[in-house]
């Protein structure tokens, strides 16, 4: 499979800190791409080198093969990015500015597509209100079509939802996976790591501008050895068997609940069998296993987040 974005040792300092250090990732065509990272991680600060905003000291930026800065003006048409900032045209309305905007990239206007971004994204009623004259959610709406309005192959998410009501969460991912489904790339930052863990084929984290983690979402999750057992006990018990003491189990909720982690390679029919030879009073089983946000916690502050806690 080709490749939508390259980067290769890519570097940024400001006033002398680094804020990117030699990162080097790929991205394929037709990938939903998750780069995540707590505050400060240098997520931001890649995405303006990519889309060209803030000028690389050092490393490239390859967009289908085209050099970023060598031959810049392909490279950005072929990429379309949806900023953190509410970033807008305050002088004209979302009809105006997304009119004039494919002609920013040398591309000519297609008012098929246009009226599509409007009815998908909801904006038809807002057309002819000036930008400063909309809610947070909508101007949230009309960055996401001026960043699709050129036909981008390449699409840039940086917090697409931050700050916006549930229903319009639901409404931008839906969208999302209808265009990448029509061949769009996507890079994607975002602080909701469920909607990372659920909408991302790979995933990037970041940490203090350096590349700490890149691997498939399934691979990531599996990397805490955690996965866990919840035995509901139809009455409460005041101790553990030694049996399951050896599994490092423990009592929870009055005595009515246990904890028990598994071994690596045990399954819960094995643990369930074990409590039937103990004749233990089980109304209901839960199992728990690391979800996204315990893996960046995990990675991000393992001084804090050594391992899993506590079954959720």
């Amino acid at each position: 499979m080709s490749s939508a974005l390259e980067i290769n040792q890519l570097s940024k300092a400001f006033t002398g800190q680094a804020a990117v250090k030699r990162l080097s990732l790929s991205i394929k065509d037709g990938e939903i791409f998750g780069l995540l990272g707590p505050n400060g991680a240098g997520k931001s600060t890649t995405i303006n080198m990519i889309a060209g905003v803030s000028r690389i000291d050092s490393g490239s930026v390859h967009i289908f093969g085209h050099d970023s800065v060598v031959d810049c003006q392909h490279a950005r048409r072929l990429t379309g990015v949806m900023h953190q900032e509410l970033t807008t045209d305050a002088f004209f309305t979302i009809d105006k500015a997304l009119r004039m905007h494919p002609g920013f990239f040398g591309v000519r206007a297609d008012a098929q597509w246009r009226e599509l971004l409007v009815e998908r994204l909801e904006l038809q009623p807002h057309l002819h209100k000036p930008m400063n004259c909309l809610s947070g959610g909508m101007k949230r709406r009309f960055m996401l079509a001026k960043a699709l309005i050129h036909k981008p192959r390449l699409l840039i998410l940086d917090e697409p939802t931050a700050g916006v009501d549930v229903e319009l969460r639901h409404t931008i991912w839906q969208f999302i996976r209808e265009i990448n489904r029509h061949d769009t790339t996507i890079l994607l930052t975002t602080h909701y790591l469920e909607e990372a863990e659920q909408m991302c084929n790979r995933i990037a984290i970041m940490n203090h501008g350096e590349l700490i983690a890149l691997d498939s979402t399934t691979a990531l999750l599996n990397q805490l050895d955690a996965r866990q057992v919840r035995l509901l006990l139809c009455c409460a018990i005041d101790h553990l068997p030694p049996q399951l003491v050896q599994h490092h189990a423990r009592l929870d909720d009055g005595g009515k609940t246990i904890i028990l982690p598994l071994q690596s390679g045990e399954t819960v029919c094995a643990v369930l069998e074990l409590c039937r030879t103990l004749k233990l009073p089980i109304c209901d089983v839960e199992t728990c296993k690391p979800n996204l946000e315990e893996v960046f916690l995990h990675l991000t502050q393992p001084d804090r987040y050594p391992q899993r806690q506590a079954c959720r």
